[in-house]
């Protein structure tokens, strides 16, 4: 059996919600370095992989 082709996140951008700094990150998730604020994990725009599709979860086939 092979392993699901993994999909490639796309790097978004937008504006800091506390400080207004650009930030950048994966899929719509995204934290600020500069001071700290992080965006909710459910406001990403797609769904997260389960534990099972994590290739360095124990017991993953995938890797």
């Amino acid at each position: 059996m092979t392993a699901p082709a993994a999909q490639t996140p796309e790097i978004t951008t937008t504006e800091c919600r506390a400080c207004g700094a650009a930030v950048s990150g994966l899929d719509g998730r995204y934290a600020c370095g500069v001071c700290g604020w992080v965006n909710a994990w459910s406001e990403g725009h797609g769904a997260l992989p389960t534990a099972e599709q994590d290739p360095d979860h124990p017991g993953s086939t995938t890797a």
